[in-house]
């Protein structure tokens, strides 16, 4: 609601009252097990495990809210915790976007599957990481030779990660 000074805010119960004007975080007054809805100007419940959600704060403590639902935080640098670039994640993961969001992932090993779009709807919301040190993506339908230079096969038999 807004009230007669102009200042945005939400009833709990009807003791409470947090004002989120002040740089868009509600106030001290906010009750634990609470957090403020912004969108629509209400005091709701944390949210608990699976629960969908929009951000870490609608999330109970030690869940974040990840992919719409909360879950459990993975620790730093692991399979799964968020980041920002590769040196976010320990040597054997990259920092690679999963359903949009930047996570740390393994890179493949020998014989898992490479192929990466050229871009795209699927590129954009799902990325894979390059093949483990050593080793190299690559058609498993031996040597492509381009015709011409800068031509692109359309349709790869498959790219496997290969010494």
């Amino acid at each position: 609601f807004v009230n007669g000074g102009g200042r945005v805010g939400c009833w709990i119960f009807v003791i409470y009252y947090i004002d989120v004007t002040l740089g868009g975080q509600c106030l001290a007054l906010l009750p634990r097990g609470f957090s403020c809805d912004q969108h629509f100007g209400l005091c709701v419940p944390l949210r608990q495990f699976g629960q969908y959600c929009r951000q870490d704060a609608q999330c109970m403590h030690g869940l974040s809210c990840m992919f719409g639902k909360c879950h459990h935080r993975a620790p730093e640098g692991q399979e799964g915790a968020r980041c920002r670039a590769d040196r976010d994640c320990n040597p054997s993961m990259c920092c690679a976007r999963h359903h949009g969001e930047h996570v740390c992932k393994r890179r493949l090993a020998e014989g898992e599957l490479c192929f990466v779009p050229d871009g795209g709807l699927a590129f954009s919301i799902n990325q894979i990481c390059p093949c483990e040190e050593g080793l190299l993506c690559r058609s498993d339908a031996g040597q492509q030779h381009r015709q011409k230079k800068f031509a692109y096969h359309q349709n790869p038999t498959r790219w496997i990660c290969q010494p």
